[in-house]
């Protein structure tokens, strides 16, 4: 295991315990929701699902309240310890999304929210998503997105780290803000077809309000139209081959 990868670990363990007062209160519940609803949009519900980077579990709860279930992965023990607690149909694994522990085609689709940044060698977590997936299996990802407001983050993360602030994410880790065509071409190499790239989350947890509640308004717009504004970039594809049984939503 890589130094940094280590280090993203340790610091998933000791914020654990606050993690789902920033993801599942207040602005952060409606930050989440807003991530997952857009994650899951294409979905097949009551399917099998794969969560890389799965945190608490908060967003397989939202997929076992549609009738789903899944496996979640994670790099942190705390995480994985909450998310059992929270879900009660699916499991909990920990380990790297870069080498997943499971059979081919074995899931019906594949989601990671918020965790893709972090991950040394995407070309590998992608063509191992794409092995474990069924053919017609979709690919949803949620990531940290290159803008101009996202620009001067990792020095914010490299001083909050160096005041030894216990926050969510606040550190030097190294983590990669992805463009369109970048997102575009990572899925295309690694087999995945039906590409859409977009962009989400204008709406961001650290506005103070009332301009969260103002963002929150003006999100659809800004999404659909303003999309350079919006902090985060969602890329999804299919393999190829024909969808399983469970429907689409």
């Amino acid at each position: 295991m890589s130094v940094v990868i280590e280090k993203v670990q340790q610091h998933y363990d000791d914020v654990a315990d606050i993690y789902d007062s920033r993801y599942d209160r207040n602005k952060g519940r409606f930050y989440h929701a807003h991530i997952s609803e857009r994650v899951l949009e294409g979905m097949p519900h009551g399917g099998r699902i794969l969560d890389l980077g799965c945190g608490t579990g908060l967003f397989l709860k939202a997929y076992e309240d549609l009738g789903g279930y899944g496996v979640g992965l994670d790099l942190s023990r705390e995480m994985i310890r909450r998310a059992r607690m929270r879900c009660g149909e699916s499991e909990f694994f920990i380990g790297n999304a870069e080498v997943l522990p499971f059979a081919d085609e074995s899931f019906d689709a594949v989601a990671s929210l918020m965790a893709f940044s972090y991950v040394r060698r995407p070309d590998l977590l992608l063509a191992e998503a794409y092995r474990v997936l069924k053919p017609g299996g979709r690919i949803a990802i949620c990531t940290l997105g290159r803008n101009l407001l996202t620009t001067g983050l990792p020095a914010i993360y490299t001083m909050a780290e160096l005041m030894r602030l216990k926050k969510i994410g606040m550190g030097d880790f190294g983590e990669y803000y992805y463009g369109r065509s970048e997102m575009q071409d990572l899925l295309a190499r690694s087999g995945f077809s039906s590409i859409r790239i977009s962009k989400c989350s204008f709406a961001h947890l650290n506005l103070a309000d009332p301009l969260f509640q103002l963002a929150r308004k003006v999100e659809p717009f800004i999404e659909e139209r303003v999309p350079r504004l919006a902090y985060n970039i969602l890329a999804k594809g299919v393999k190829a081959g024909s969808p399983g049984s469970p429907h689409e939503k």
